[in-house]
């Protein structure tokens, strides 16, 4: 996120690489939504139907992938989340030495590519470490999704008001107590879009942990293409697929969005 001031006016630029996330109001945003997801969903049954051997096959042959890249991306999601919370408390707390270790972890991660980080856990700590594929790729994605998420929450933290600390310790409640019954869950309503594009990013990124001999949606692609020498079409229905499944994952962000904030109003 970017902010420009202009003539003493804040204009704030929102850009991530995580896929729309549509709310109830945008109208060009769920339309555009709509227009995409379920034209996907036509092109993959028009050429399953169009043409099924390959189109057919091919399908038949991703389901594993499938569901070992929603483990991966569930699992991950998880512990980052864990991770980044952590790490956003760390930069906010009043402590000089928890201060630095949290934002030396943050630069770091965030200063090393995801995919050297998956290999250095994989193969350079495999000398040291007997460390499975699927352990090794949550690890890498949880700590290096949890660096991003820790600037999220650092921002979402910074975002409330102090005279919210303020009032809840005037009320009797100790700091520990406020940041968990007061601060907390206005952050997570503040920052869950964020937290949703990083969550979709998450499922688009965890396409490299087929490098570690892991199955997932396109590592059983290349499989296929590399048997059947299909490359055009075994690559355009995992395309396809890919983009289903960070379309439907949009959505249901957006409406967890809309329900909190529902929740909020009420």
């Amino acid at each position: 996120m970017a902010q420009i001031d202009l003539e003493n006016k804040k204009l704030r630029i929102q850009v991530n690489d995580g896929a729309l996330i549509p709310a109830k109001g945008d109208r060009s945003g769920l339309v555009s939504w709509h227009l995409t997801f379920w034209g996907a969903l036509a092109v993959i049954a028009i050429l399953v139907i169009w043409k099924p051997e390959p189109y057919l096959r091919i399908l038949d042959f991703l389901p594993d992938g499938i569901l070992v890249t929603f483990q991966v991306t569930v699992l991950s999601i998880i512990f980052a989340t864990m991770i980044g919370l952590l790490a956003g408390l760390g930069q906010v707390v009043h402590s000089a030495w928890i201060n630095r270790i949290t934002v030396i972890y943050i630069e770091v991660i965030r200063g090393i590519p995801l995919l050297v980080q998956l290999f250095y856990i994989y193969y350079a700590l495999g000398r040291f470490l007997n460390v499975q594929g699927m352990v090794a790729a949550v690890i890498a994605m949880a700590v290096c999704y949890g660096a991003y998420m820790g600037e999220i929450f650092r921002a979402g933290i910074q975002s409330i008001p102090k005279g919210q600390m303020e009032a809840a310790i005037a009320l009797g409640m100790t700091r520990r107590q406020a940041i968990r019954k007061v601060i907390l869950p206005q952050t997570v309503r503040i920052t869950l879009p964020a937290i949703g594009n990083e969550f979709i990013a998450l499922l688009k990124d965890s396409s490299l942990v087929s490098v570690l001999a892991i199955s997932d949606l396109l590592r059983r692609g290349r499989e296929f293409a590399s048997t059947s020498f299909l490359y055009f079409e075994t690559y355009t229905m995992v395309a396809l697929v890919y983009l289903v499944f960070t379309l439907f994952l949009s959505r249901l962000v957006g409406l967890m969005e809309d329900r909190m904030n529902k929740g909020n109003e009420g």
